[in-house]
């Protein structure tokens, strides 16, 4: 079993080093002389970097993609940022620890943070062939996976201060409509199937039980592993759409990763959940309704919405692509993904099925 590993820098994705270490050197002397920069290749959004220094520390530092806009739960640094150092002041263990965050962008040309790297195994979609895990390893995995997500939702938000993150009142409504804008304004083809999800989305919108933290994009590879006992969560990455709101959200949106042996290809692609001893999507729901005590009788809409709102990130990437403000292969068939989510939405609304 082997750590999540930086490698070579992608093309056009380099750092100015000797501009990053200037800020370091007045602004987080602590860091040190830097002797490395290599880049994380996982991930589809922001872009995550390794940073060596010469007494062999490493730090992480998490910039925007090119061409990207911070916008409210995405690509928003310092809100990230702000996210990790009110959960440490907290005292929620399972995160890396800020260090320092830049929003001058005359330093590297765009806004930036470091935080401290936890060591750890990250399991990726395409490690799958690789690994040779035994069920019974995944089933106490997955299981750990939804005991998590039950410690997330169960923060007191208001004892925290975390509460200022977002406004719970109409937050599932807010989101629908706001996904549905982000598509429109990375609209690039047809695909009606979109559309038919936002107006599902629209008439059948729930009552939402109270509100807690959400992180919004759960799943395997936003998770630390200990490399020696993989069932334990060690930290929690990737906070940016990180937010208050119904609970029920963030189960529905984990659910939509969370694919199943007779999934397709394409859904598979996404994780590892479809690997002989996770639990199933209904599986997934029963031990977290078990864990959390909530309701989860409506679940279906929280788990149409979480493809829906993947399909328009997939189309926000897709844009760039096709804009050409990034030159990176993976992004290229991901319209193909935007169909094939919204198709899988509405087949879960016929059938009444996850």
């Amino acid at each position: 079993m082997t750590s999540d590993s930086p490698t070579t820098v992608r093309p056009g994705e380099q750092l100015d080093q000797a501009a990053l270490q200037a800020y370091l050197s007045e602004h987080a002397p602590t860091v040190g002389q830097l002797t490395a920069i290599e880049q994380f290749p996982g991930g589809y959004s922001n872009l995550t970097y390794a940073l060596t220094t010469a007494d062999g520390q490493t730090y992480v530092l998490r910039r925007p993609p090119a061409g990207a806009k911070a916008i409210k739960g995405g690509h928003d640094m310092g809100r990230e940022f702000r996210v990790l150092t009110l959960l440490h002041q907290a005292g929620y263990k399972q995160i890396p620890i800020p260090i320092t965050y830049c929003d001058d962008e005359s330093v590297l040309g765009y806004p930036f943070y470091i935080m401290t790297r936890v060591a750890g195994v990250i399991l990726r979609a395409n490690m799958a062939s690789q690994l040779n895990l035994l069920p019974e390893t995944m089933h106490r995995l997955s299981q750990s996976m939804v005991d998590t997500l039950v410690s997330l939702h169960a923060i007191d938000v208001h004892q925290t201060g975390i509460q200022q993150l977002g406004k719970p009142d109409g937050y599932v409504q807010r989101q629908v409509a706001g996904w549905y804008n982000r598509y429109e304004a990375s609209k690039t083809d047809d695909i009606s199937a979109i559309d038919a999800l936002f107006h599902y989305l629209v008439d059948a919108l729930p009552v939402s039980p109270p509100p807690t933290l959400l992180h919004n994009d759960f799943k395997y590879d936003n998770v630390i592993l200990n490399p020696d006992f993989l069932p334990e969560v060690r930290a929690v990455l990737d906070w940016e759409m990180c937010t208050i709101g119904d609970p029920l959200m963030d189960v529905g949106t984990a659910l939509s990763y969370w694919s199943e042996a007779g999934d397709s290809a394409f859904r598979r692609s996404f994780n590892l959940t479809h690997l002989p001893g996770n639990l199933t999507r209904q599986e997934f729901v029963q031990r977290y309704s078990e864990r959390s005590g909530r309701d989860v009788s409506n679940l279906l809409y929280y788990y149409i919405f979480g493809l829906f709102k993947n399909a328009v990130v997939m189309q926000q990437i897709y844009s760039r692509y096709h804009r050409g403000l990034t030159t990176d292969p993976r992004f290229a068939g991901l319209i193909a993904g935007v169909q094939a989510l919204s198709n899988d939405g509405l087949r879960s609304i016929e059938t009444g099925r996850f």
